[in-house]
């Protein structure tokens, strides 16, 4: 048996290190840094003869300093093995590994792990193993095992096998080196332990923001003792069509967190506390849910070093750490990565045992690792920053930065494109996912340069895929860098795209801007300018008017201004293209006339998206394909949510963000008795949501005023082959429009089932209101609909 051997600093004592298993024992550290107390033994480990060694020696400690994600932590180090640890200290039967999968893995003879680093040239596996049942997961021993190039590399993979550990509660993550030439995109510190990209779950602290482990470490950790989860025999998927979507925006935590859930504390702002509260989704009539970023995040990272933003907490997660794990603190009781992992599961399965549709929002755009000057260094900046990130190799080695997060994934590397595919196709897999929204999904059109492409690799990719194949798949058609594709993001006819041209000509006409009526008539009814292209469809266009960021719908309606003050930045943070309208007064009041003309604007906003669909419009004005699409809205706008003016209001973990369940109860019987019906009414009439564009004898447009841009009323009828009609006018006027009515048809006639003027329940009559005469007096900012029955 070969040995190679390594000396001790204090004697010049040698230990035998195994070549042939390609693996010893670093030095035993003490730490008291963060949460975890971590230590680290060096032992002699066996070769894959199967021989067990262990320590024996004298032991003495002096300190040193380690960095510790960018943070100076004071460590004990013991450079000798102490005799009283030999009968404690693990001992293990190693082999070389191998290459495939990625990540921690259970295979014949033990674990392994595999890590991809194309530029390291030193890879050490940490590994801790907490003694089971203990609170704090993260308080054991942590042992290292250093790689061998020439054993445990095969090609830009770096693998080990270890037999004996145990089959889950260990906790593992990497050290790596490699050149430290920043100019030519390195970023490498082996004082860091990183986590594994391919990592299923991630321990860290145990409870969402808990400030006492504001600094708590993330490690990689893997669980092949569970056994698979039961679906159930009468499981199945919703398996709803595009065009009949109807989604509600929403934040896991936010949506329970608030005391007045009434839920246990226990259960508050988790997936369990969702499950809880799924019969208010089914009562509003949405059939499927987007949930804001549910891979681990760290609520705490702007708490990391003083900063004007030090008191804010993460809540809307878009600063992914993973992605591979679920929030691991959205999980109920302070369980953990595994349990967290399961009561996901659990959610997913109540949701589409209710006929919900589960879509995830993921940010594949960036990582949490922030920029140069203030780096978080918890993984791929320290595994391979050159490989992961697009760094502009022309300045010095700077990391680009088309996110506005002070970095940007390189979606388009192969490496990186096949770690988002094996992402998606897991969530897919073990979590049952429907869909997923890509933010900022600009960036994944970009090449390694950051340079647009026509034909993105990443993007072709997703849509081809055949485990996708049965998911929705949105873009958000636009990045920070200027890349804006709504109406042409590259598509291969499946991606369908966050309409923002909707959002903004909807806001810009219900507020009464001038010259808006044909956009209007364009947006009201979908987008086909945008999106009749080759075979795409009307559902390919997501409409919506409120989005998580921006105001609330509500504050749509009551302030001009942004109020961003309590995020830290004067003011700075936040779009100021809001579109928005006031009514009069800035912010809350007590004046009823504008209360009512907010909650007024509140419904012709809510009824003008949910009636979009597919229409050709031809005018002397101009000619506009019409269609409709998948309408969204934002959690909380059922009820009139305010945030006060704040359009960006990431990372206030409060009432400002939180579901506010009193309100919902004060305004069950008016408000959001509105918002249901009317999501209820739509699900109901399929004029609605046709699979197909139409054409003009699909609508009659009641107008012969296009070109005047003072115009603010629009009248139409759509039809529908089956005989049914529906007639509907929007008034954006500040007075009232008597309208002429067109005959109904034969046998039938005009009954009123909107008028959002009038005080509920009158603002909404399933059955309709008959006495519809040949002329209707519309109010001023206020939106009619009638049914011919």
């Amino acid at each position: 048996m070969l040995h190679s051997s390594f000396i001790s600093k204090s004697n010049g004592t040698k230990f035998p290190s195994f070549a042939s298993a390609n693996a010893t024992l670093s030095s035993f550290r003490a730490s008291s840094h963060f949460q975890m107390g971590l230590k680290w033994s060096r032992i002699a480990l066996s070769s894959s003869s199967g021989q067990r060694l262990s320590s024996k020696a004298r032991s003495r400690v002096k300190h040193r300093t380690a960095n510790v994600y960018g943070r100076q932590a004071r460590e004990r180090v013991l450079e000798e093995e102490a005799p009283e640890m030999a009968e404690a200290t693990p001992s293990f039967k190693i082999f070389p590994g191998q290459a495939f999968p990625l990540g921690a893995s259970e295979v014949d003879n033990g674990i392994n792990f595999a890590i991809f680093s194309q530029h390291a040239t030193a890879v050490t596996l940490c590994l801790s193993l907490p003694q089971r049942g203990e609170l704090d997961m993260l308080a054991g021993g942590m042992i290292e095992f250093s790689l061998d190039p020439n054993l445990n590399k095969t090609g830009d993979i770096w693998h080990i096998c270890i037999e004996d550990l145990p089959r889950s509660n260990v906790l593992y993550g990497y050290r790596i080196d490699g050149p430290k030439d920043s100019d030519k995109g390195h970023r490498f510190d082996s004082n860091n332990v990183l986590i594994d990209p391919y990592a299923k779950l991630v321990e860290g602290r145990r409870n969402f923001g808990d400030a006492k482990h504001k600094l708590s470490k993330f490690l990689g950790t893997y669980d092949f003792d569970s056994l698979p989860f039961d679906w159930g025999e009468d499981y199945k998927l919703p398996n709803i069509p595009e065009r009949e979507l109807v989604v509600y925006e929403m934040n896991v935590r936010a949506f329970t967190a608030d005391e007045s859930s009434c839920l246990d504390q226990d259960i508050r702002g988790t997936y369990a506390g969702l499950i809880e509260k799924i019969p208010h989704l089914l009562e509003l009539g949405i059939n499927a849910v987007e949930l804001l970023p549910v891979f681990e995040f760290d609520e705490f990272e702007f708490q990391r070093r003083p900063n004007p933003r030090d008191h804010m907490i993460n809540t809307w997660g878009y600063s992914t750490i993973n992605f591979f794990a679920p929030m691991s603190r959205y999980g109920s009781g302070g369980g953990g990565a595994v349990s967290a992992s399961r009561e996901f599961k659990e959610m997913v399965k109540a949701l589409h045992g209710a006929g919900i549709e589960v879509i995830l929002d993921v940010v594949y755009n960036h990582t949490n690792e922030a920029d140069d000057k203030h780096p978080y260094t918890t993984s791929f900046r320290g595994i391979d920053n050159k490989v992961y990130y697009m760094v502009d190799l022309n300045n010095k080695g700077q990391l680009l930065n088309f996110s506005g997060c002070g970095n940007t994934f390189n979606c388009n590397h192969p490496v990186v494109m096949e770690l988002i595919l094996d992402s998606l196709r897991h969530w897919v897999v073990e979590y049952h996912i429907d869909g997923f929204r890509f933010d900022l999904a600009s960036v994944l059109c970009r090449g390694t340069d950051g340079s647009p492409l026509g034909a993105p690799p990443l993007i072709r990719a997703i849509a081809k895929d055949a485990t996708l194949s049965r998911c929705k798949i949105i873009a958000e058609p636009w990045d920070c860098g200027g890349l804006y594709l709504v109406g042409s993001f590259p598509n291969w006819d499946r991606w369908a795209e966050w309409n923002g041209k909707y959002r903004d000509d909807l806001r810009r006409f219900i507020k009464g801007d001038p010259g808006m009526k044909g956009a209007f008539a364009t947006r009201v009814s979908g987008s086909a300018d945008l999106y009749r292209k080759n075979k795409r469809k009307p559902y390919h266009s997501v409409n919506f008017v409120i989005a998580h960021d921006g105001f609330t719908l509500r504050d749509l309606v009551s302030y001009n201004s942004k109020h961003n003050e309590a995020n830290g930045e004067g003011g700075n943070d936040g779009s100021n293209d809001n579109f928005s309208w006031n009514c009069g007064f800035e912010g809350e009041t007590d004046n009823v006339d504008i209360i009512a003309l907010r909650f007024r604007q509140m419904k012709n906003f809510h009824l003008a998206l949910m009636v979009s669909r597919v229409e050709i419009l031809d005018t002397n004005f101009a000619r506009h394909m019409l269609h409709g699409g998948v309408p969204m809205m934002l959690m909380g706008d059922e009820y009139g949510h305010t945030r006060y003016g704040n359009n960006n209001s990431y990372g206030h973990d409060t009432a400002l963000n939180n579901f506010q369940w009193q309100q919902l109860n004060a305004r069950k019987s008016d408000h959001f008795r509105f918002f249901s019906e009317v999501i209820h009414y739509r699900q109901k009439h399929r004029v609605f949501s046709h699979e197909n564009f139409l054409d003009r004898s699909d609508v009659t447009w009641h107008e012969d005023n296009w070109d005047n841009p003072d115009s603010k009323f629009l009248a139409f009828t759509l039809h529908d082959k089956g005989g049914g009609e529906i007639y509907l006018a929007f008034n954006a006027h500040d007075f009232f429009v008597k309208v002429s009515i067109p005959p109904a048809p034969p046998k039938r006639r005009w009954f009123r089932v909107v008028d959002t003027n009038l005080a509920s329940p009158d603002d909404f009559v399933g059955e309709g209101v008959p006495g519809i005469g040949s002329t209707y007096n519309v109010a001023p900012y206020s939106s009619i609909l009638l049914e011919a029955k």
